[in-house]
């Protein structure tokens, strides 16, 4: 682990207790993390620095590095602020109740923060809160006869399926429709050719309006349906897929 990555856990998972003696500290990595992200919601991540989250809380920039040592352990702390705890378990769902109240709140950390698409790409350090989101969807599957891959990869699966329609919505725009724009886009061609593509064309020209723009509902549902498939094996049939 680099010392970047160090820093980076320390900030994360070992922060240090305000103390009980002496000055106040001027500033918190709670009240740096909410400048950030304030900058980030109002302008994107590109425009996050330290100099301006510094001159958002009327700091200089060295003051500062003080807290934090860089814009990457920064960034870090913004994601944990940003993406909050995840919802409460309810009492006595099911796994798939479980699974569809996470989805669908993360849907909604990302419609909030739409920044956090990029920053939490790659491989890096998570947060307790970021970890307690994965903790959530894998526990939710517990004792149903998967192991312990398949319920990781379960919450993997359904974390991107999460990202590819956040990602999809932040490009049309808060008040644009995917698939409108998808019609708009190529729709004219599409229908010049129907010849050359007919299941396309054919698709496209479907006059069901309940079934636009419902991609995160409809897709959510086939992965837990496909889990509730492999659940239904194990557990009728021993551990065989």
């Amino acid at each position: 682990m680099g010392e970047a990555a160090n820093d980076t856990v320390r900030l994360l998972w070992d922060r240090p207790t305000r103390p009980t003696r002496g000055p106040k500290p001027a500033l918190s990595l709670e009240r740096i993390a909410a400048a950030g992200v304030e900058v980030a919601d109002a302008e994107g991540l590109g425009a996050v620095s330290m100099q301006k989250v510094a001159g958002l809380l009327d700091f200089t920039k060295m003051s500062l590095y003080r807290y934090v040592p860089g814009k990457a352990e920064l960034v870090a702390l913004m994601v944990e602020s940003a993406v909050g705890e995840p919802p409460a378990a309810p009492d006595a769902p099911d796994w798939r109740e479980q699974l569809t109240a996470w989805a669908r709140h993360l849907a909604d950390a990302f419609a909030r923060h739409p920044w956090l698409l990029d920053a939490t790409l790659g491989p890096r350090v998570p947060g307790p809160n970021e970890l307690a989101w994965l903790e959530r969807a894998v526990a939710a599957l517990d004792g149903h006869g998967l192991t312990g891959a398949e319920r990781m990869d379960a919450a993997v699966l359904l974390s991107g399926h999460v990202r590819s329609i956040a990602v999809q919505a932040r490009a049309t725009g808060p008040d644009g429709s995917p698939e409108a724009q998808l019609l708009a886009a190529f729709g004219t061609v599409v229908h010049r050719h129907a010849d050359r593509f007919p299941a396309v064309a054919a698709a496209m020209a479907d006059p069901d309006p309940e079934g636009r723009d419902q991609a995160m509902d409809f897709g959510l549902a086939r992965i837990l349906d496909g889990l509730a498939a492999l659940i239904g094996r194990r557990t009728n049939r021993g551990t065989e897929a």
